[in-house]
């Protein structure tokens, strides 16, 4: 496993975001996947988010990004889904008749953190610390 550093740390931090479409519409196809992958890919680098896998259903993505400490994620993923939402829009026009009222994304989103020793492993070395062998 590589760690990620910079001056004064080493990091490594994984998340998986799902975001879904407002009222669970099936609005995603494949052109509409590829085109809002393209956008992740465009806004992340200015968030210091980088990412690692993509895919989707008719109604949702799942996506899976590397970040820096210093990453903004909840604004990050505000304007992400503020431009894919504008874009998606306007690049396919037929999007908006799977859509409630003018609404892409719901508002509410799934982050987990991921990757790594499972917490309870975790749990137990934090615990074991100190103690002699």
């Amino acid at each position: 496993m590589e760690l990620d550093n910079n001056a004064h740390s080493v990091f490594l931090l994984y998340y998986h975001l799902v975001l879904v479409v407002k009222y669970r519409r099936k609005a995603f196809d494949d052109n509409i996947s590829d085109r809002a992958k393209e956008i992740f890919e465009y806004i992340s680098p200015k968030y210091n988010i980088t990412l690692q896998e993509w895919n989707h259903d008719v109604d949702h993505v799942h996506i899976v990004f590397k970040a820096h400490p210093k990453s903004e994620i909840s604004k990050f993923i505000n304007a992400y889904k503020s431009a894919s939402s504008r874009l998606l829009k306007k690049e396919f026009p037929e999007i908006r008749k799977k859509l409630w009222k003018d609404y892409f994304w719901s508002q509410s989103f799934c982050l987990l953190t991921t990757g790594g020793a499972p917490i309870e492993v975790i749990k137990k070395y934090i615990q074991s610390q100190g103690e002699k062998l």
